[in-house]
C-alpha cells in the first residue's frame, strides 16, 4: 500500500491494530474492579473509533469532503495522507508521517506507555504487600496510570484526528479527573494518615517541577 492509494476498507487492520494496542495496554494496566474496567472500556472505545476511521471508513473526511476540497483543491480525500488533517490544515509539505505532530506523537505514545508500564510495576508490587504506592512515577505524581493515558490518546490524536474522538477525548478527560477523587477516598480510609502525608507532598497530576529539576 502506498501513501497516494486509496487506504479504507481495510478492516483486518482496524481489527489487528485495535488488539495490539488495547492488548498492550491491559497488560500494563491490568483492571480488576468495576471502575478499573470503565476506565479501560472508555480508553478501548477511543482506540476502536480511531482504527475505524483511519483504515475502515473515513467518517470525518467525508463529512469534511466538501470543505477540504474548497480549501484544498488538489486534495485527494480517498488518500491515506488525506487523513492527517493537522497536518493538511497547517499546510504542511511532504510525507506527513515526517511531519513535526507526527513525531511529536509518536513521543507522547512512547512516554505514555512508559509512564503507564512502570506505574503499574509499582502499583503491582505495592498491591502484594498491602502498602500504598509512593515509589517510582507515583513517587511524582499520585495517578500516573491516568495521566498515562492521557498522553497516549493526546498522541493518537496528533496523528490522526476525527471528530469522534475528538468529541470523546474531551469525555475521557473528565472521567479521568473524576476517577481519582473516588479512589482517593477509598485510600484515605484504608490508610489514613499515611495517605494524607503522601497527598500533602505529591500532586495529583503535574509534578513540581522544580523537584523535578533537583532530582535531574
Amino acid at each position: 500500500m502506498t501513501h497516494d492509494q486509496p487506504a479504507y476498507g481495510l478492516w483486518t487492520l482496524v481489527i489487528f491494530n485495535s488488539a495490539i494496542f488495547i492488548i498492550f495496554a491491559y497488560s500494563f494496566f491490568k483492571p480488576a474492579t468495576a471502575r478499573d474496567w470503565r476506565t479501560f472500556s472508555a480508553f478501548s472505545a477511543f482506540i476502536v473509533a480511531l482504527f475505524v476511521e483511519m483504515y475502515g471508513f473515513p467518517l470525518t473526511i467525508y463529512l469534511l469532503s466538501s470543505w477540504l476540497q474548497t480549501r484544498y483543491p488538489g486534495l485527494d480525500i480517498l488518500t491515506h495522507d488525506a487523513g492527517h488533517l493537522w497536518s493538511t490544515m497547517l499546510g504542511e509539505k511532504g510525507d506527513p508521517h515526517f511531519g513535526p505532530l507526527h513525531i511529536a506523537s509518536y513521543v507522547f505514545l512512547g512516554f505514555g506507555f512508559y509512564l503507564l508500564s512502570n506505574a503499574w510495576n509499582v502499583l503491582y508490587h505495592a498491591q502484594r504487600r498491602h502498602a500504598l504506592a509512593t515509589a517510582g512515577p507515583y513517587a511524582r505524581i499520585r495517578h500516573p496510570q491516568y495521566v498515562a493515558f492521557v498522553l497516549i490518546l493526546l498522541g493518537f490524536l496528533l496523528q490522526w484526528p476525527t471528530l469522534l474522538t475528538l468529541l470523546m477525548f474531551p469525555i475521557l478527560l473528565l472521567m479521568y479527573g473524576r476517577l481519582p477523587v473516588t479512589e482517593e477516598a477509598e485510600m484515605r480510609a484504608q490508610f489514613g494518615a499515611v495517605f494524607e502525608g503522601y497527598a500533602k507532598r505529591t500532586p495529583r497530576f503535574f509534578p513540581h517541577i522544580s523537584r523535578a529539576s533537583v532530582a535531574a
